[in-house]
């Protein structure tokens, strides 16, 4: 059979269908810094979709893609947020709170406990529905919790 009768693997269509961004079942909770970077996420998802519509959709169908996927994403994640204020004066690990535990082998560690998308362990914000977080949420210094079949020690709030 001749190339000429085949199809070749259009690959800008096949990325063009992209797949929807996977959207939490747990209650989308946010903190102030948390609501920020969502509304700007949305804008440049706005921003984004705006200018794939500017340009030659037929030519950039990626782009577009991206752009509506990203859309719809944050545009749910915005609509289903809910804020929820730090209580500064809580004697307990809370959404939105600082904590400081010990591991059982010294090394000290400090997490802010967030909403999923804020989380960013690297940058010391672990997701509220996170199991260290699960671990620590409701206790205060002192009390010792297990995470990852190690004991921890809340050393300290703030």
């Amino acid at each position: 059979m001749s190339v000429a009768f085949t199809k070749e693997t259009d690959h800008e269509a096949a990325a063009a269908d992209l797949p929807d961004r996977p959207i939490s079942p747990h209650p989308n909770l946010v903190t102030t810094q948390g609501l920020a970077e969502l509304d700007a996420a949305l804008a440049a998802a706005r921003a984004a979709y705006a200018a794939a519509q500017a340009g030659d959709i037929q030519a950039d169908r990626t782009a577009m893609a991206r752009a509506t996927r990203d859309l719809r994403y944050y545009g749910a994640r915005r609509a289903s947020a809910q804020l929820v204020a730090a209580d500064p004066e809580s004697q307990v690990a809370a959404f939105g709170g600082q904590v400081t535990f010990e591991r059982e082998d010294g090394r000290r560690s400090t997490f802010r406990i967030v909403g999923e998308d804020e989380a960013d362990p690297a940058q010391g914000k672990i997701s509220y529905v996170s199991p260290l977080a699960q671990a620590l949420l409701g206790k205060g210094p002192g009390d010792v919790v297990e995470v990852n079949g190690q004991e921890v020690e809340i050393i300290a709030l703030g």
